[in-house]
């Protein structure tokens, strides 16, 4: 049931009105469904995986450690891709034995993987799909079969034990080298070959060229698809944007299609191009002239916000025009990782597979990605203890995903006052990511603070240390902040001269609570949103939370 909808022509804060009074709990509350599954579940069946959970915590996890220098480049320094080729080999090449897309990128990795997943499921393919990080249960990252759901812990733990031993004479070999991302590819490639899916979405961890996942050869490879290029992971990517598009760049096969989502900087697009040229490959491009796509305006929909969307992609003589589009994903930025998606399916059509027009415009309406501009409903926001509150979770990290995020909240909410909770790992670049929102205005409040990453300490950043980098941020664009320590309180009605108030705190439960009661007495009774961002991991502790 479609409750209101705003086009260029209507005024944008009538539309932020209703949808803020609506995550409040002050419109009538509809639940939310994410594809064919209602949000939320708890996990009774991780209980039946506590073996083979064991085991990858006895492996080396570069996502809770952090990833060495240099380690996704095609380099002396980087991955040995030699030794998961091994681990293949003892478990009889399952990879060989279905036909994948594999998607490398900065950003919209995730994103595009789900599109083309729910658009396969719409058709009635079975398929697989791969992907990392999770947010409440590692299960989330293995999905198959023609429903799409999560794999179950009793088939992890069962395929885990008849494998074991395989497992374990690589873990002897390799001299304990055997990383938890590498069994956990594995274990994905496992059950892909077993379900014998058509085809297996695959999502790279880390760059493309030495990242475990890249063992797909030609023959066994329908696409090649590069989302974006972003400073991320620089030190293990080689430094610059350049190396990290050249790693990335490493998961294009011989003649096989290259789809590139961009937009690229033409230095780097020149990069992946040069590659697929060298590869024989044909280039689909989601950045250029064929793709006439646009965000009409934005909905309240069974529940939801989505963006009303004009999906129109021209390749050659391939032609595909969706128009009025409903995409739960919101933002230009997953427009164009929708465009980007359908570019891919144009290949496969051209490959002879069957993929109707009905099943894209089914795939990508149904797309919700939990922690990627996820509102919680007004329950969930009591549950935290802050009934009214309007709570969106974003686990933006870059300083690419915070200008997306503020260009999104800006599109859907232009009139909102913002109280940002933020929480970061030690890798990431803080004080870009600082910068884009504080260039995007409309902020009352910052508090930082921390959340494990990876299930680990090792990588998180300290609250304090965020304070200097936002510090740091403020003086060079010139944008004053209030500082509030406990030896300096700074009185959060005050508006000081609009400057918002920049504090920290360790607890992240108690640090959403703060940045509500600032922005409650700051707005009074205006607009306001509390945003969670930062860190997946930020927004995977809230939810855990919330559903525990």
């Amino acid at each position: 049931m479609k409750i209101f909808k705003y086009h260029h022509h209507c005024r944008p804060q009538i539309l932020g009105t209703l949808l803020l009074n609506h995550f409040r709990g002050e419109c009538p509350s509809i639940s939310v469904r994410i594809g064919s599954k209602q949000c939320f579940s708890t996990h009774p069946e991780d209980q039946h995986m506590t073996e083979f959970m064991e085991y990858l915590d006895s492996l080396k996890n570069y996502e809770k450690l952090g990833v060495p220098k240099g380690a996704g480049t095609d380099s002396d320094d980087g991955f040995d891709l030699g030794r998961m080729r091994r681990l293949m080999e003892r478990l009889g090449n399952p990879q060989s034995k279905f036909k994948a897309i594999h998607i490398a990128g900065t950003k919209g990795k995730g994103s595009t993987a789900a599109f083309l997943s729910n658009i396969l499921r719409a058709e009635g393919y079975s398929f697989g799909c791969y992907t990392s990080p999770h947010i409440e249960t590692i299960r989330e990252r293995i999905s198959l079969g023609r429903s799409g759901e999560m794999v179950s812990g009793k088939a992890l733990n069962s395929l885990f034990k008849r494998n074991k031993e395989f497992f374990d004479q690589s873990v002897e070999l390799e001299n304990g080298r055997i990383s938890h991302f590498e069994v956990l590819t594995a274990m994905a490639f496992l059950l892909f070959a077993q379900e014998n899916v058509d085809l297996a979405v695959i999502e790279a961890g880390l760059g493309g060229a030495r990242d475990a996942t890249n063992i797909i050869c030609s023959s066994g490879l329908a696409a090649a698809v590069i989302t974006s290029i972003g400073e991320e992971h620089m030190a293990a990517l080689g430094g610059s944007l350049e190396s990290i598009a050249t790693a990335k760049a490493g998961i294009i096969k011989r003649g096989c299609p290259a789809i590139l989502g961009g937009p690229f900087l033409p230095s780097i697009e020149r990069i992946l191009r040069d590659k697929a040229l060298s590869m024989s490959s044909p280039v689909i491009s989601a950045s250029g002239p064929g793709n006439r796509s646009t965000i009409k305006g934005v909905s309240l929909l069974n529940g939801g916000i989505c963006q009303c969307c004009d999906v129109v992609i021209q390749i050659d003589d391939e032609f595909i025009e969706l128009l009025d589009v409903n995409l739960r994903m919101l933002g230009h930025h997953q427009l164009q990782n929708a465009a980007t998606a359908t570019c891919v399916i144009l290949a496969l059509r051209n490959l002879g597979w069957r993929i109707s027009d009905a099943s894209v415009r089914s795939g990508l309406e149904q797309t919700f990605l939990v922690g990627r501009s996820h509102f919680l409903p007004a329950k969930e926001a009591g549950v935290l203890g802050l009934p009214g509150a309007t709570i969106l979770l974003d686990g933006a990290h870059t300083k690419d995903s915070a200008k997306a995020l503020v260009d999104t909240i800006q599109m859907a909410f232009p009139e909102a006052r913002l109280a940002l909770v933020v929480a970061m790992a030690s890798d990431k670049d803080h004080i870009g990511f600082a910068r884009e929102f504080l260039q995007g205005g409309k902020l009352e409040s910052i508090v930082l603070t921390e959340a494990h990453i990876g299930g680990g300490k090792s990588r998180t950043t300290s609250a304090v240390f965020l304070r200097d980098c936002w510090i740091q941020a403020s003086n060079e664009l010139g944008i004053p902040i209030s500082l509030e320590t406990k030896d300096a309180p700074v009185s959060f009605t005050s508006k000081l001269e609009n400057r918002p108030v920049l504090t920290t705190e360790t607890s992240l439960l108690h640090a959403i609570k703060v940045a509500a009661e600032i922005l409650k007495q700051r707005t009074e009774g205006r607009q306001g949103l509390v945003v969670v961002t930062g860190s997946l991991h930020a927004v995977s502790m809230v939810l855990s939370f919330l559903h525990s």
